[in-house]
């Protein structure tokens, strides 16, 4: 953990990967055991569900208009806030548009923490920033019955011409909440909640059967 303090404000931030290399990260679905599914294989299918596990997901809020915060970003993640319902990506950097004073922000694993810092130490203006990686994960979904799939789902119209690729929604998945983002054609990328994430899992399996599917680990 470290300590800043400025301005009578105490800053305390705390790196969510452990020190001890003893300690085992698990992904919020590695009960699900995905290894075994994938080892089953399905040459036939529709549909290819990955989960991208142990990403850093950074909440930030602030005002999209202050140029502190914008010129912060720029120069410490290489990107411009991305516009309502938009996303913005630079590598393995993401930023994706959540209300019109926050967003998240998903990084390589391990390097949330020096990422946050490097932000808070850029920016001088009012911010929140809340490193959230072991209360979410993404899932990454392709294949060319997805979008198929998908309206299964939820129910905000995620047809191309309504969700062009980079748009970003948070909306309804099942009876659970989740970040939708259409990052291709026929790919998606799903971010859910730790405590949703076997029921989402296995309403996914549920609506992927009449097309097949297979998992990539």
């Amino acid at each position: 953990m470290s300590e800043v303090i400025a301005e009578n404000t105490i800053v305390r931030q705390m790196n969510q990967v452990p020190t001890d290399a003893s300690v085992r990260a698990e992904s919020p679905l590695f009960h699900a055991d995905l290894k075994s599914i994938a080892e089953q294989g399905n040459t036939d299918a529709g549909i290819t569900l990955q989960e991208l596990a142990l990403l850093d997901h950074l909440v930030i809020r602030g005002n999209a208009a202050d140029a502190s915060l914008k010129a912060g970003l720029q120069s410490i993640a290489g990107l411009a806030f991305p516009a309502n319902l938009q996303s913005a990506e630079n590598g393995d950097t993401v930023i994706r548009w959540i209300s019109p004073d926050e967003w998240l922000i998903t990084t390589a694993p391990g390097t949330g923490f020096e990422l946050e810092q490097k932000l808070r130490d850029a920016i001088d203006s009012h911010i929140a920033i809340v490193n959230v990686s072991g209360g979410q994960t993404l899932l990454n979904i392709s294949g060319k019955d997805a979008e198929e799939m998908l309206r299964k789902t939820t129910p905000y119209d995620i047809h191309i011409s309504n969700m062009p690729v980079g748009k970003v929604v948070t909306s309804l998945f099942g009876k659970a909440q989740a970040v939708i983002r259409r990052t291709g054609e026929q790919e998606f990328e799903v971010i859910v909640r730790r405590s949703f994430a076997d029921y989402c899992w296995l309403w996914l399996q549920d609506a992927c059967g009449e097309f097949g599917f297979t998992v990539k680990t």
